[in-house]
């Protein structure tokens, strides 16, 4: 899908990207190959064209933190195809929200394995951020707001420069509401039945039980509910991304038929 924006140029929006999609123009190399586009100035054409080039270098040298300022948050998502390969699903569990308060457990997964780090057993630091140097894309829910500025102010520069697909900045615009549990709910994704009991709450209550008594169980329920996080996150963000992209180009093709037969009626 990165290929196909155009929102990351100065002075384009949504219109103007699906104007330029009406043109004909569905990537980044058709642009290129055009002389002229509807809309677009010669010396603004020319200026779009060396930024394109630019792009397409940096993304093909495997460099996301290029589009760190160029993407807006809510758009974040059209990266993740590219590099779905190379994208870490990331979340954490805290003792709370206080100044004092620090990460308990920090869950990591790469579509294949998980990592589970829980503090003052196997969470290091130091080899934390030597895993998380490897990947292009992390990808949260509600990690713009909470859990990479959490990371950040008690640990900073443990996370790379590196996008953020913050999947709760487009749940919205899909219809889908509540966190994340409440949205795998809609979407019918299971969680194991003592693990699906719990909410976000429950997880500092489990720790606290964990650190009163020195039982496993609790800690184990905890590293649990927190690997359920980071799996079935995978599962919402690619709906998410599936949706998107449907909505788009849904509105594109919309767009081109209602300029084809100007007499029908869109009731959408």
């Amino acid at each position: 899908m990165i290929t196909n924006t155009f929102i990351f140029l100065e002075r384009i929006g949504d219109k103007l990207e699906q104007n330029i999609w009406k043109n004909g123009i569905h990537n980044w190399d058709n642009f290129l190959k055009r002389k002229n586009v509807k809309g677009l100035s010669r010396h603004r054409k020319l200026y779009y064209d060396r930024k394109i080039l630019n792009a397409r270098k940096a993304l093909y040298n495997f460099d996301s933190g290029y589009f760190l300022g160029l993407l807006p948050q809510s758009e974040m998502w059209r990266l993740y195809d590219f590099f779905k390969e190379d994208t870490v699903f990331l979340d954490i569990e805290t003792t709370g929200l206080s100044k004092g308060d620090d990460i308990t457990v920090f869950g990591l997964y790469d579509g294949i394995n998980t990592k589970i780090m829980i503090k003052g057993i196997n969470l290091d630091f130091n080899a934390l951020k030597k895993e998380l140097q490897k990947y292009k894309l992390v990808v949260t829910f509600n990690g713009a707001s909470f859990d990479l500025p959490f990371i950040e102010k008690r640990y900073p520069g443990l996370i790379p420069k590196i996008p953020n697909f913050d999947v709760k900045s487009v749940t919205g615009k899909l219809g889908l509401r509540g966190g994340l549990k409440n949205i795998e709910k809609q979407l019918g994704i299971k969680r194991s039945q003592i693990v699906d009991k719990f909410y976000g709450g429950d997880a500092l209550s489990l720790w606290r039980m964990y650190r009163a008594t020195g039982d496993d169980y609790y800690l184990n329920l905890l590293a649990e509910y927190n690997e359920y996080d980071i799996i079935n996150l995978k599962i919402v963000a690619e709906h998410c991304v599936k949706k998107m992209k449907e909505n788009l180009f849904n509105i594109h093709f919309a767009s081109n038929a209602l300029a084809r037969h100007p007499g029908v009626k869109n009731d959408s």
